[in-house]
C-alpha cells in the first residue's frame, strides 16, 4: 500500500470512528445530561449561589475598655467602612461572645484598657478581633474593615506625633476591586466544570459499553496495530467538536451574562480552550479504563471535585500546598487550566503570560495520548483473548 492509499484508508477509518462516537454521545441520555445540562447548569448555579460575592455592613459588637479619643476615632472609622457596621457596644467580652453565639453579630472588636495610654507613650497599641467562622465572608469583612482602618489610623497618628513614615501603605486591587468571592471562586470553577463534565460523561459512556460487552476497544481486525491511533484520535475529535461549543459557552458566555471580569481577547480564550480541552480528552481516555460500571462515575463525582478545586491553588497559594499534593495536582489538566484562565481572563495577562501552563498542558497531552493508546491496545488484546476462550469453551 502506497502512502496515498494509506492516508485515504486512515482518514476513512478516522472519519467513521468520529461519526460513530458522535452517534454514541447523542444517543446516550445520561451523557447528554452531563455534557449539556450539567456543563451549562453548574456554572449558572454557581453564579446564582455566589451572586452576592461580598457582605456589606456586617454587624459587629465592640468592647471598648479604653474609651479614649484614639479608640473612639478608630471605631468611628471602622463603622464608616463598607465592610463593617458597629451594631452594639458591650461592657465585657463575655457579653459580646453571647451576642455572637446568638448570631446577632458576626464579629467582635476588643479594645483593651491600655490602648490609648500606650499610643500616647509612643508604644504599640493592640486591638483584637473575633470573627464568626461559619462563613469565610464574615472573616474577610472583619479583617479587611479593621486592617485597612488600622493602616489609615497609623498614618494619622504618625502625622500628629511628627513621626517619620518609613513605609507608606497603599491599597491597590486592580483585578478584584470589591474583593468579591464570586470573582475569586468562579474563575477557577469554570475550567473545572469543563474537565469534570467531560470526564464523567465520557466515562459514563465507556462504562456502559463495557457493561454491554461492546467496548470501543474491541476493534475490528482492519484497525489492529496502527488502528489504535485512529480510534483515539477519532473519538477525541468527536469530544473536541462537542466541547468547543460547551467550553465557549462556559468560558465566554457565562462570564458575560453574570458580568464577571473578561480582560482577555476572545481569540486568546479560544486558544487556551483548545489546549485545555484536548488535554482533558486524553486525560479522560487514559483514566476511564478504570471505569467498568456506569454508576462508578457518580461515586467519583462526589469525592474528587472539591479536592481538584483546592489543588488548583485558587484559594490557597500553591507554594504552601504540601509537596506530595503538588505532585498529585500535576496529574490533572484542571490545575494548569484554572491557573491559566485566571491569569488570562481575570488578571488580564496574555498568551505569553500563560506560556508555562500551555507548555505543561502540552506535555500532559502527549503523555496521556500515548497512555490512552496503550490502554486501548491492552484492553483490545484482553477482549480478544476472552472471545477466544469463550469460543473454545463452548
Amino acid at each position: 500500500m502506497n502512502v496515498t492509499d494509506f492516508a485515504r484508508t486512515w482518514l476513512r477509518n478516522w472519519y467513521s470512528i468520529f461519526i460513530h462516537e458522535l452517534k454514541l454521545i447523542f444517543s446516550d441520555s445520561g451523557a447528554m445530561v452531563i455534557f449539556f445540562v450539567g456543563g451549562l447548569l453548574y456554572p449558572v448555579l454557581y453564579n446564582l449561589i455566589y451572586m452576592n460575592g461580598t457582605v456589606d455592613e456586617m454587624p459587629v459588637a465592640v468592647v471598648d475598655l479604653s474609651g479614649g479619643s484614639y479608640s473612639r476615632r478608630y471605631l468611628q472609622k471602622v463603622d464608616a467602612t463598607r465592610e463593617c457596621e458597629i451594631l452594639l457596644y458591650c461592657t465585657s467580652l463575655e457579653e459580646a461572645r453571647q451576642l455572637m453565639q446568638k448570631r446577632v453579630v458576626h464579629g467582635v472588636i476588643y479594645v483593651p484598657a491600655d490602648f490609648d495610654t500606650r499610643i500616647v507613650r509612643g508604644e504599640q497599641g493592640v486591638i483584637s478581633t473575633y470573627a464568626d467562622m461559619s462563613s469565610f465572608l464574615y472573616y474577610k469583612c472583619l479583617t479587611m474593615g479593621t486592617s485597612l482602618t488600622m493602616l489609615d489610623e497609623m498614618h494619622q497618628i504618625q502625622v500628629e506625633h511628627d513621626i517619620p513614615q518609613m513605609v507608606v501603605p497603599e491599597e491597590n486591587m486592580p483585578y478584584n476591586k470589591p474583593f468579591s468571592y464570586t470573582i475569586f471562586f468562579i474563575s477557577a470553577a469554570l475550567m473545572l466544570v469543563i474537565q469534570q463534565t467531560l470526564f464523567y460523561g465520557s466515562s459514563l459512556l465507556a462504562g456502559t459499553l463495557r457493561e454491554e460487552n461492546r467496548s470501543f476497544a474491541s476493534m475490528s481486525r482492519h484497525l489492529q496495530g496502527l488502528g489504535v491511533g485512529r480510534v483515539v484520535l477519532g473519538r477525541g475529535a468527536a469530544y473536541l467538536a462537542v466541547y468547543l461549543v460547551i467550553g465557549t459557552l462556559i468560558a465566554l458566555f457565562i462570564p458575560w451574562v453574570f458580568r464577571l471580569p473578561q480582560r482577555a481577547e476572545w481569540t486568546q480564550i479560544m486558544v487556551l480552550l483548545v489546549f485545555f480541552i484536548v488535554d482533558c480528552i486524553f486525560f479522560t481516555f487514559t483514566w476511564s479504563v478504570l471505569i467498568w460500571r456506569r454508576e462508578t462515575v457518580f461515586v467519583l463525582f462526589l469525592s474528587v471535585s472539591p479536592i481538584l478545586l483546592f489543588l488548583t491553588g485558587f484559594s490557597w497559594p500553591s507554594t504552601a500546598i504540601p509537596e506530595f499534593w503538588q505532585k498529585v495536582a500535576m496529574l490533572f489538566p484542571s490545575t494548569f487550566g484554572c491557573r491559566a484562565f485566571i491569569n488570562l481572563n481575570t488578571a488580564g495577562g496574555t498568551l505569553a503570560t500563560i506560556a508555562p501552563e500551555i507548555k505543561a498542558m502540552t506535555i500532559q497531552t502527549m503523555i496521556y495520548y500515548f497512555l490512552s493508546c496503550a490502554a486501548i491496545y491492552v484492553e483490545n488484546r484482553i477482549n480478544e483473548k476472552k472471545r477466544i476462550f469463550a469460543h473454545y469453551g463452548k
